[in-house]
């Protein structure tokens, strides 16, 4: 994908930090999921999830006094990286009042923008193991399902549900200054090395911090947090992908300026991951009818997405060969989309596929150079977090998930067109006033076996 972190959050001090404040309690939301090892014989899991620690309030650990205004950091209580870490605190957090997050059962809901007290815009939670530590996942030989209602996504807008290579407790035994861990929804780290995170491994991100020039709560600081990142699911009503982004080291781990590469570096290649990844949009694969509204996937209505990570032997010891995509909607199995891409076949995500499509759309060819499908497994094996999240993009619009991008291009070029959104749509400012009562569901999540999670009927 192209810029994890496009969101804004708009409360002038809903960022992140590493000691702990109890202004406001932390109660994880409950959310119930499902392992299965063959059709109809699941178990029920009691989990819970955790926002993201770049949306709370961080103030100093002795009074209220904001750590991090607008975009700009308090240069008192945050002279350097190590004493800002010391001096400030991030609280709990409001669910339901301040960030529109819900649960109930099994399901999750995200709503776009919140109006409280202040207005937020979009969040992003992980899964939670027990209270101080994420679920970890091992993907090898088995399939992620879910069922989603994007029927309220327009333009601009992407729910994503994806895997991070983050840590379980989120940095603390490493990082003897970080205090909050994954309790307060820290250690957060994906394909892009995102720079704009307010701190990383135990320190905040103060030196060399540049503001935003199109966003009035965020900025760039010299440090980024890299891992291998698996997107599940990337989408609104108009356009999906799955992607998965390779890295050399497929967990944390924390770079300096440039040389982080991806959106918030000069050179988006420079660094230890792959940026572009290998997606598969059925749109820019060439069928144009397959997934939208009215269309074979009708998202207009709640649909089941069904992704299956094989390996060559067939066991969670082999080594990843293929990823599958299955939808389900009305009692029907809809495999999906075949490519109708010149030179590129297939439905799936393999080794040939990749390769094939990075030559047929002109693309640099991140994916092998850092380890390609072999490396993604590695990934798995390390264990990843499942990420939930709904966001806007201020660097890019989104136009590279449901429009044509670049937006210079030719949409006939083979891989330029990927949706049917106007180019000029997924405006920051416009989808966040327009489009505010926009929400994304996710629900019924089940983890097991080959075919173990779904069926027909």
């Amino acid at each position: 994908m192209r810029s994890r972190f496009a969101f804004t959050v708009l409360p002038l001090t809903f960022v992140a930090g590493q000691q702990i404040a109890t202004l406001t309690a932390e109660v994880h939301p409950a959310l119930t999921w499902q392992t299965c090892t063959a059709p109809g014989s699941c178990t029920t899991n009691n989990g819970k999830v955790v926002l993201d620690a770049n949306w709370r309030w961080l103030h100093s650990t002795n009074g209220y006094t904001n750590c991090y205004t607008g975009n700009t950091w308090d240069a008192t209580l945050c002279p350097d990286d190590a004493t800002c870490a010391k001096n400030c605190a991030l609280d709990g957090a409001d669910y339901s009042g301040t960030y529109g997050i819900t649960t109930s059962g099994s399901s999750l809901k995200l709503n776009f923008v919140t109006q409280s007290q202040q207005k937020n815009v979009g969040s992003r939670l992980y899964l939670l193991a027990d209270d101080n530590n994420y679920q970890m996942f091992n993907m090898l030989n088995q399939e992620f399902t879910f069922d989603v209602d994007v029927s309220h996504l327009p333009c601009g807008l992407n729910g994503a549900l994806y895997l991070s290579g983050m840590v379980a407790d989120g940095g603390m035994s490493q990082f003897p200054t970080n205090k909050a861990g994954a309790k307060y929804g820290v250690g957060y780290c994906d394909a892009q090395c995102p720079r704009d995170l307010k701190f990383i491994n135990g320190q905040a991100n103060v030196d060399g911090w540049t503001p935003s020039s199109n966003n009035a709560n965020t900025g760039v600081g010299n440090h980024g947090s890299c891992c291998a990142e698996m997107d599940i699911w990337e989408a609104n009503s108009i356009s999906t992908a799955v992607t998965p982004h390779a890295a050399d080291n497929p967990q944390q781990t924390m770079c300096t300026g440039d040389a982080c590469g991806g959106t918030y570096s000069s050179s988006r290649y420079g660094g230890t991951t792959d940026p572009d990844g290998c997606d598969f949009n059925s749109y820019r694969m060439g069928n144009t009818t397959f997934y939208g509204p009215s269309m074979t996937v009708d998202t207009t209505s709640k649909f089941t997405v069904v992704t299956q990570f094989l390996t060559d032997d067939g066991t969670a010891k082999g080594t990843l060969s293929e990823i599958k995509r299955f939808y389900v909607q009305n009692g029907v199995v809809i495999p999906n989309s075949e490519s109708n891409i010149a030179g590129v076949t297939g439905n799936s995500i393999t080794t040939s596929f990749c390769d094939a499509q990075k030559t047929a759309f002109n693309d640099k060819n991140g994916f092998a150079d850092h380890g390609g499908m072999a490396a993604m497994g590695k990934a798995f094996e390390a264990g990843m977090v499942l990420v939930m999240s709904l966001w806007d993009d201020y660097y890019a619009n989104a136009l590279w998930l449901d429009s044509t991008y670049p937006t210079d291009g030719d949409a006939t070029t083979p891989g330029v067109a990927r949706g049917t959104c106007a180019t000029t749509s997924g405006v920051p400012s416009d989808v966040e006033s327009a489009d505010a009562a926009a929400y994304v569901v996710y629900e019924n999540i089940k983890v097991g076996a080959i075919n173990s999670t779904f069926g027909s009927g």
